[in-house]
């Protein structure tokens, strides 16, 4: 759906409205009850021991990975692609980064620190971080297998062949980055555990534009596109932007 698309409603009266809105929400609770229990499901995994060691180049210097949660025991990660070269960072990521800042202080108070990560060289990542004008922590893991072993970089001869082992499975995408979602823990020992990681659709959880959208009559307006985010703009683009069918979104934002 376009934009410009005229929504053309079922209009009825107050009473008839609130039985079919009722009838939404009994869906609307079983949907949350059945995500309570992923989220314990999720919350009962079980952790795997970081026993490789990385090392990230931040604006303070060198600092593996146990640095990253800055005295806190767990730690939120971004795989944001942003690739070696890159002249931006990709709109879609870009657009999860944009819901970033607000949850900063609530993460902090429930023992949780954020950091995004990306494979391009830390001057890149400052620039790109300067026009977009973010805060949060965000560092470089270019020299180290980081995004490799996490599933979010990947081989010329991979892009080459367009199959690569993303989300689980091998994917039939050209892509030499790709977006994530990692979790790890670290214990009183200072042991470091991965204990969670999403990609694809499971990134959503960072697009909260997403969830108010879908609260609104006109939706997200994707059907029709072939890519359903090629809308998405980086913050400081949309002024001259123009809804594009057939646009891409990741893989060709550095472009």
């Amino acid at each position: 759906m376009n934009p410009t698309t005229t929504i053309t409603p079922t209009v009825t009266d107050r009473e008839q409205w609130l039985e079919q809105r009722l009838a939404l929400l009994e869906r609307e609770k079983a949907l949350s009850r059945l995500s309570d229990e992923l989220t314990e499901a999720r919350r009962a995994l079980p952790w795997v021991r970081m026993d490789k060691r990385y090392v990230f180049d931040t604006p303070h210097g060198p600092r593996a990975l146990a640095d990253l949660f800055e005295g806190r025991s767990q730690l939120l990660v971004q795989h944001f692609m942003l690739g070696p070269g890159w002249a931006q960072g990709c709109r879609s990521c870009s657009y999860m980064a944009d819901h970033t800042e607000g949850m900063l202080p609530h993460l902090a108070a429930r023992d949780v620190a954020f950091v995004a990560v990306s494979r391009a060289p830390l001057e890149e990542i400052e620039r790109f971080r300067q026009r977009m004008g973010w805060h949060f922590r965000w560092v470089s893991s270019n020299g180290s297998d980081f995004n490799r072993d996490f599933g979010v970089s990947f081989t010329p001869a991979e892009v080459a062949a367009q199959s690569m082992h993303y989300n689980y499975a091998q994917r039939p995408y050209a892509n030499d980055e790709m977006p994530g979602v990692s979790v790890f823990a670290k214990n009183g020992a200072g042991e470091v555990f991965h204990t969670y990681s999403t990609y694809g659709r499971g990134v959503e959880v960072m697009m909260g534009t997403y969830r108010m959208l879908d609260l609104t009559p006109g939706g997200r307006r994707e059907e029709g596109l072939d890519d359903t985010m090629s809308w998405v703009r980086h913050h400081d683009r949309y002024e001259a932007a123009a809804v594009v069918k057939g646009a891409s979104s990741c893989c060709g934002s550095h472009a």
